[in-house]
């Protein structure tokens, strides 16, 4: 399986008394424009994410890190691929804590989403035999997934665990997200290898493409912000 300079505006905001948080809700919608549009994309994008992963699985071609971890763990110790799409995403989510970051209704449904429609397909798509069908669900399985991360990060509910998980270290430790991202990934896929996961061609063309399709898909995917009234700050 998702990205401030200061300004004269901020620095007048600073002055301003501080307003009181609206509460949990608010902290989990964020801005409450566009909901019509926004949560049923968010909910779309998981699913869809879901489904492309399972495809990849079923393709049997290599999967992305994490689910060469999912699958790893699977094999060794039972359960689900999708029990532990959702059981890592919680306990990423855990590592939040310490980095202070604060989770958004799409932080949550992100772990309780994926897993759930990963099952789904998965008892109604069988695997497939023929290379070129392996290689075309594949391929179409990556594209699905970047449309699927531009529907969900697009929606701005906040950011998924993994996600959350990167830009916290790149906060507290002040690295790059390329060089977190990179380390992070790669000690995923090394457990994942050491657990009997999957990784091939599949997870290669993932690592290459995944990038260009989100930010080709992003922009076409995300809901407008609010337009405000720059007479009322």
């Amino acid at each position: 399986m998702a990205t401030s300079t200061p300004t004269t505006a901020t620095t007048t905001a600073a002055a301003a008394p501080a307003a009181r948080p609206a509460g949990l809700a608010a902290r989990f919608l964020g801005d409450t424009h566009g909901l019509a549009r926004r949560l049923p994309q968010l909910f779309t994008g998981l699913a869809l994410y879901g489904v492309s992963m399972a495809l990849m699985l079923r393709a049997g071609l290599g999967l992305d890190p994490w689910d060469v971890l999912h699958q790893g763990l699977q094999r060794s110790l039972g359960l689900s691929v999708g029990a532990w799409v959702t059981i890592c995403g919680a306990l990423v989510l855990l590592l939040w804590i310490p980095l202070r970051q604060r989770p958004g209704l799409g932080t949550v449904s992100n772990v309780l989403v994926i897993g759930a429609a990963m099952d789904l397909t998965l008892r109604f798509v069988d695997g497939f035999e023929a290379l070129p069908a392996r290689i075309a669900v594949t391929a179409a399985a990556i594209v699905l997934n970047g449309l699927a991360s531009g529907l969900y990060i697009g929606a701005r509910f906040g950011p998924g665990p993994r996600d959350g998980l990167m830009t916290g270290l790149h906060r507290r430790t002040g690295r790059s997200l390329r060089l977190i991202r990179t380390g992070i990934e790669l000690a995923v896929l090394a457990a994942g290898l050491l657990l009997g996961g999957t990784a091939g061609v599949g997870t290669v063309a993932y690592a290459l493409a995944i990038g260009p399709l989100v930010q080709f898909f992003l922009p076409w995917c995300t809901a407008p912000a609010p337009v405000r009234n720059p007479r009322k700050g």
